[in-house]
Parts: structure tokens; C-alpha cells; sequence
């Protein structure tokens, strides 16, 4: 495929995810169905509650992290600047969409060391598709991943459903735990591993564990659905009925981070896949995440203005701090103390 090709189709990937075609309905992240106890007597300073945490050595002024969402468009370059100033001035988290194109052509999206100079204080982290590891030249791409933003860490995602679906995807999984091994030893900063919206189960977060992947984000069922995207992209009918059997596959949110802070008490844990607010956040920060990633939620934002990027988080990290105040949750580690109550129908008491 041509690097215009590649370009193009990223390019509609944005234009899918804008127009919210990408979220089937009556499919969701699993939080809905918790509730915290709420606490009417915090004994609080709304204003001291700590909300600092860190990512890959690098300090977080809140638990947030910008997702990896663009990665070919002409248009990312501005999107790219908006992030990476609101996550300077906020003291979060960011990270690319893939730097495939960017790498492979003189169409660099912004993904330069100019992100940096931009935002020079942030956990800055790269993006490199697991599949393209598996290419000749997969281990420079991945050193390049890092080298061209100065990363802190770079991301790997696997997103094998939307590669299945697409028709130009890229079928060959065969070899790509020993590729992310070979990444893990030789990119030389920590390597975090996600999904892009199925989830990752317990069974796959050990196996990655097992190779040496520093930090997963698990990005769950419930946001964008990768497969909804094809489908809405697909030029043949029976491409488009392919895709669509499978917009509501993968792990809710809230299932996925559960089973694997389970198996995997100490890992560094992202949680991302359909957190919409600061509530969402502190509840999926209660079953465990150590940071939250939003993708397709701030999207529109980055199209418009730094000021507006800034904007939509501030309010999610007042959100966030309220949920803490009233949980009585000084900071985060009492927020994982806090009870969540399910939300479902309680059955009707014998006589």
C-alpha cells in the first residue's frame, strides 16, 4: 500500500470517528453498572485532595493520559500541536497515533521533535503497530518511534480485529510475541502494550508480562469500535456485513481492567475504551488503573484549539476530584478503598 494509501485511509478514519459512527449504541464500558457509596461526610478540602500520580518516570500533575488517536492526515499535524500544548500546561500524559506514515514518507503529521520542544515536561510516548514489527525494518521503525519525538516510552498496539476486517489489513499475526520481545530488549525505554477497543484479557496481560511489556493499557470495549470504523469505510457490500457482525466484540472496559489488575497486582495499568467523564475515571481508577487514557472523547476538541483541548480536561479533572470528595478519597490510593455498589435490580424481599 502507498503511503498516500495510508494517508488517506487514517484520514477517513478521523472523519469516521467524528461523526460518531464508530460508537454502536446499547454497547457499553461495563461502568454503568457500578455505582460508588456515596459519602456524605467527607471531612475534606475539596482543594488538598492530591490528584498527582506518574508514568513512566515521568510526574503527572492528574491521572489522565491523551490516547494515541491520529496517525496519517495532513490535518494531524494541527491536531498533534493542540494535544501536545494542552498536556504541557496541564501536566498529563500524551501519546501518538501511529508513526507508520510519518516514518515511512516526508509526511512527518507533526510527529517530530517539535512535540517535545512544545511540551518538554510531559510522558511523551511513541506508537508503532505490533504488525509492523513483524516487517524488515520492524525494529527501526520502532527505535525511530521513539528517536524522532524523544518518547519516554513507546506504545505497540495490537488491534488484530480491525486488521481482520479491513481489506488491506495486514493478516499474519504469526511471530509477534517474539517481535515485542526483541522490542522490549533493544527500543531502550519502556514498553507499553494496548489494545485499541477489545480489551485485553488476563491470559494475554501475563503472556505480555512474560516477555518484559512495562505497562499495559488494556482499552476496552465500550468507545470506538475499530470494526465499526471498517465497516463504515469498506467499498464492498460484503466487506461492510463482515465488519459489522463484529462492532460489539471484545472485553467491557470495566471487565477487562478488573481480571487483569487481578492476575497482575503490580503492573502499571492504563485503562482506556469509553471513559467518558471524571467519573467513569475515579471508578475505573477504584477497580485498579493507574492512569486513564481518552481518545475519540477529545477528538473534536483537538480540532478546534489548544484552548479547547484544556478546556474538556479541566472539566474531567474537576469531575474526578469530586468523585474523590465525595468518596472521602484523599487521593488515590483511598479511592481504591472506596466501595462501588452494582447497579442492578435487587430482587424482591421474601415475607
Amino acid at each position: 500500500m502507498s503511503d498516500n494509501d495510508l494517508s488517506r485511509r487514517k484520514d477517513d478514519h478521523l472523519d469516521i470517528v467524528l461523526n460518531a459512527s464508530a460508537c454502536p449504541s446499547g454497547i457499553g464500558t461495563g461502568f454503568d453498572a457500578l455505582q460508588f457509596e456515596h459519602c456524605a461526610l467527607p471531612e475534606l478540602d475539596l482543594d488538598a485532595i492530591d490528584l498527582s500520580c506518574g508514568l513512566v518516570g515521568r510526574a503527572l500533575r492528574a491521572p489522565l493520559l491523551i490516547s494515541s488517536m491520529t496517525g496519517g492526515a495532513e490535518r494531524s499535524t494541527a491536531i498533534n500541536r493542540h494535544l501536545a500544548e494542552a498536556a504541557q500546561a496541564l501536566g498529563i500524559a500524551m501519546g501518538v497515533g501511529s508513526q507508520r506514515v510519518g516514518l515511512r514518507s516526508g509526511n512527518d503529521q507533526g510527529l517530530t521533535r517539535e512535540l517535545r520542544r512544545l511540551a518538554p515536561d510531559i510522558a511523551l510516548l511513541g506508537n508503532i503497530g505490533a504488525a509492523q514489527l513483524l516487517e524488515h525494518d520492524g525494529l527501526d521503525l520502532a527505535r525511530r518511534s521513539v528517536d524522532t519525538l524523544q518518547a519516554d516510552a513507546l506504545i505497540i498496539h495490537l488491534n488484530p480485529l480491525q486488521e481482520a476486517v479491513q481489506a488491506e489489513g495486514d493478516r499474519n499475526w504469526c511471530g509477534v510475541l517474539e517481535a515485542i520481545r526483541r522490542t522490549v530488549e533493544t527500543v531502550g525505554v519502556p514498553v507499553v502494550v494496548k489494545e485499541v477497543g477489545a480489551g485485553i484479557s488476563a491470559q494475554v496481560a501475563l503472556t505480555l508480562a512474560g516477555v518484559g511489556v512495562q505497562v499495559i493499557d488494556i482499552a476496552g470495549l465500550g468507545g470506538t469500535s475499530w470494526a465499526a470504523v471498517e465497516a463504515a469505510r469498506a467499498v464492498r457490500p460484503q466487506d461492510r456485513r463482515v465488519a459489522e457482525a463484529f462492532a460489539g466484540w471484545g472485553i467491557p472496559t470495566a471487565t477487562s481492567l478488573q481480571n487483569v489488575r487481578r492476575a497482575l497486582p503490580d503492573m502499571p495499568l492504563i485503562a482506556s475504551g469509553g471513559i467518558r467523564n471524571g467519573v467513569d475515571a475515579a471508578k475505573a481508577i477504584c477497580l485498579g488503573a493507574d492512569v486513564i487514557g481518552q481518545a475519540a472523547g477529545v477528538l473534536r476538541e483537538a480540532t478546534l484549539s489548544t484552548s479547547a483541548v484544556i478546556e474538556h480536561f479541566d472539566i474531567v479533572i474537576r469531575q474526578l476530584r469530586i468523585a474523590c470528595f465525595c468518596t472521602g478519597s484523599t487521593n488515590f490510593a483511598a479511592l481504591r478503598r472506596a466501595r462501588l455498589l452494582s447497579t442492578a435490580p435487587l430482587l424482591p424481599l421474601r415475607p
